[in-house]
């Protein structure tokens, strides 16, 4: 009996991406000039602010205080995001003219200073049958630490040339980013439970405002003129150094969490929250701290997020097939300890 070829459930392409793309068009079509950009840099000022608010006033402060007995585990996942990635961004400058331009470079050091993400280190952790709790704290970790290392990061590597962090882009991070996630944080018991219920309907405004931040940010470039900088040819090369990268970083959060004494769960909670960035958080980051350069700034983000996504869900399935780890057997010798997750 002949079989038909499966076909796959779902479009390899995130429809949150499809829409990115689209509004990258959008702003290509109908950039944003004159008094509609400023309108649209306002919105995009005030979607952020409430981004950051809903980021804190959604971050349970107990989960994350419980969370810190898994110190090692998260230790490792913050090195990978602020230190091993950052590493390898500025290993990059080796790629510089004849990989990547010093435009696009930019971005690729700004990607690698960005937090790690949240919502999708938890489902493919949970599809791999990893530790999710683990994997919750970590991300949410990651994403508070952001907040305040990736501009410092970005100050100390980036430099002025690039946007850097002037005394203007401090003040702005600390209204837009810092200001609104404490307000979230301190008003948590009040609206908590109003945002748990509508989880779903904020979801959208979520995806909204980066959309938003988006549109201006590339309405900006295609106003400046930047866009005759990006030859396909160069996409092409950025997406073979950036696969490079993303290959590196699952390898080592695996292999690395391997060497460490972690057990199964912890290392695949460890690859996928250690190897990813997040494009929710990077992107209203960039539009602070790059300003016009903010379109060349986040591309090369868009597409590892992309990327990430497309291989983090293959490997996810993959891993969700590995056998067991074996239970502590019986013939253990008296009063030995069991062994423990990290």
């Amino acid at each position: 009996m002949n079989r038909r070829p499966l076909l796959p459930s779902r479009l390899p392409v995130d429809g949150y991406v499809l829409a990115l793309l689209g509004t990258v068009g959008l702003a290509a079509l109908l950039p944003a000039s004159g008094t509609a950009a400023r309108i649209a840099g306002a919105a995009a000022t005030g979607a952020v602010a409430l981004l950051f608010f809903l980021y804190g006033a959604r971050l349970s402060t107990r989960e994350a205080l419980d969370g810190l007995r898994h110190w090692r585990l998260h230790l490792t996942v913050l090195g990978c995001t602020f230190l091993v990635f950052p590493l390898l961004g500025l290993a990059a400058r080796g790629l510089v003219p004849g990989i990547l331009t010093p435009q696009l470079y930019g971005g690729f050091l700004f990607l690698c200073l960005v937090p790690s993400t949240i919502q999708s280190s938890i489902a493919f952790t949970s599809i791999a049958r990893g530790n999710v709790p683990a994997a919750i704290c970590a991300g949410s970790f990651s994403s508070l630490a952001g907040i305040v290392l990736t501009p410092l990061l970005a100050a100390a590597l980036l430099g002025g040339s690039t946007g850097g962090l002037s005394a203007d882009a401090l003040v702005k991070i600390v209204l837009q980013l810092l200001v609104p996630f404490l307000a979230g944080q301190f008003l948590r018991p009040w609206v908590g439970g109003f945002l748990v219920r509508r989880k779903k309907v904020l979801g959208y405004v979520d995806r909204g405002s980066i959309l938003l931040v988006v549109y201006t940010a590339f309405s900006q470039g295609m106003v400046a003129g930047i866009w005759h900088l990006v030859t396909p040819g160069r996409l092409a090369l950025l997406l073979a150094a950036e696969a490079a990268l993303l290959a590196l970083m699952l390898a080592l959060t695996w292999y690395g969490a391997g060497r460490l004494g972690f057990g199964r769960a912890d290392r695949i909670a460890i690859q996928f929250a250690g190897s990813k960035k997040s494009l929710a958080a990077g992107l209203p980051m960039a539009s602070v701290l790059f300003g016009a350069h903010a379109s060349l700034a986040v591309l090369p983000l868009m597409l590892f997020h992309q990327m990430q996504l497309m291989v983090c869900a293959v490997l996810a399935k993959r891993r969700a097939r590995d056998p067991e780890e074996p239970a502590p057997g019986p013939s253990a010798p008296a009063g030995a300890p069991a062994a423990l997750p990290g």
